[in-house]
């Protein structure tokens, strides 16, 4: 089968790949998730969870927040599709950015997508800011 023909072709990403994915991404234990995620989780109820081909709608939000993603990210992240996309870049140069944007339903979609990465780097860099300011005022104090 062919790129282009694969990324037409619709398939269903495996959202419990894609916790492992953006968890590894993170070089984040399984532990660590489980203990992000609440008192009752555990490592193996987290590995349980990465062998699910669909993840339950009411753990979307909490695992996205662990894991500084968005839902939608987990459950439309399809690691076949960006391979194609690449070897397609070094085979063909043409209908790249149309494959890129063939991944999303729409362009409404991607900006909101963008958008919402982009309001979560802004609110990472506002804690960033505070815990340093607080780290430093902490330091002013004991001199």
């Amino acid at each position: 089968m062919k790129e282009k023909d694969f990324l037409k072709k619709e398939t269903k990403p495996h959202q419990g790949r894609n916790v492992k994915r953006f968890r590894d991404m993170w070089d984040m234990k399984q532990e660590t998730l489980a203990s992000m995620l609440g008192a009752d989780w555990n490592q193996k109820k987290v590995s349980h969870l990465e062998a699910m081909e669909e993840i339950d709608a009411d753990l979307l939000e909490p695992l996205a927040k662990a894991l500084k993603v968005t839902p939608e990210a987990i459950k439309q992240f399809d690691e076949e599709k960006i391979f194609a996309i690449i070897s397609n870049t070094f085979n063909d140069n043409s209908g790249v950015i149309n494959n890129i944007y063939s991944s999303f339903k729409s362009n409404e979609e991607l900006l909101g997508t963008i958008k919402k990465l982009y309001e979560q780097l802004l609110s990472e860099k506002d804690e960033r800011i505070a815990l340093l300011q607080k780290r430093l005022n902490l330091l002013e104090s004991h001199q």
